[in-house]
């Protein structure tokens, strides 16, 4: 693997030598309100050379941290199907080398993907979900494949007990009923994250970030927002706080820059992302 030209701020180690790989899954094909995530990627890229590559929160710097950018997958527009399995292979890859995926996307179906790859590796993992949305339709409009069920297919491949999910505050009524005796949900916010957390200790953690966990209100680009939101603060000490888990992959997804002209979704996306890599580096 080759080091993409136009990286994320500082992940510009070589693929060898690095620990984390980067790299977008630009995807939206089953986006049921406004699509666009497929830009979300090369944006964060773009905007990341406006932040400092030292974090103040956790005194650490990006520089500090083996990251390698891969770029962008070439992924065919309007088929899950394919889409899916070049992520699977992709991540597959990356495990394979001993080294941590960390995807972004594209809307939230990438992490199924990237998910197959990842329970070979371990079959006993665990899932922590960030997100506004339960995405535990069993399916949307007839389709399997959905952003709208991507934690439903998720936990076809791990199971009961081992999907946590917080900031839920949207989905289906059959969908909090169904969750009751598969998943974990937390509604809201991050009340209870410090007890999961305890609980997965020494287990292998899937970390799933959607982004519209966030209130519009600190990040509007997004295709599906949703009033009730948590603030960046709050999602940052929760990144912080499962950083000391066992995390094994991660991905960051469903920013959709397009409708936020002034930039600052794709600048909260890039500090968050920057502060994940770090966290990561240093756990």
């Amino acid at each position: 693997m080759e080091r993409n030209v136009d990286t994320f701020l500082a992940c510009d180690r070589t693929f060898e030598d690095a620990k984390i790989v980067l790299f977008g899954a630009p995807f939206d094909s089953t986006t049921s309100f406004r699509p666009g995530t497929r830009f979300a990627s090369r944006a964060i890229r773009g905007d990341s050379f406006g932040l400092e590559t030292y974090s103040p929160y956790q005194d650490k710097d990006l520089t500090d941290t083996a990251a390698f950018d891969g770029g962008d997958l070439e992924l065919p527009f309007g088929n899950p199907v394919p889409a899916l399995e070049k992520i699977e292979q992709y991540t597959e890859r990356i495990l394979r080398a001993g080294k941590l995926p960390c995807m972004v996307g594209g809307e939230h179906l990438v992490t199924l993907g990237a998910a197959r790859a990842v329970i070979r590796h371990f079959p006993d993992l665990h899932v922590l979900h960030f997100d506004a949305h339960a995405d535990l339709r069993d399916e949307y409009l007839g389709e399997a494949l959905s952003h709208a069920s991507v934690m439903r297919r998720v936990w076809e491949l791990v199971g009961d007990g081992r999907i946590f999910q917080f900031g839920i505050r949207s989905g289906d009524r059959s969908e909090f009923l169904w969750a009751k005796e598969h998943v974990f949900t937390n509604r809201f916010n991050f009340n209870g994250l410090e007890e999961t957390v305890r609980k997965l200790s020494g287990k292998p953690v899937y970390l799933s970030i959607d982004l519209d966990v966030l209130d519009p209100s600190v990040f509007p680009g997004t295709g599906t927002p949703e009033a009730g939101g948590v603030s960046f603060l709050e999602l940052l000490r929760a990144v912080l706080t499962v950083s000391n888990l066992n995390i094994v992959a991660c991905d960051v997804n469903e920013l959709c820059p397009v409708y936020d002209q002034s930039g600052v979704s794709t600048a909260v996306a890039c500090k968050l992302l920057r502060e994940l890599l770090i966290a990561l580096s240093k756990s």
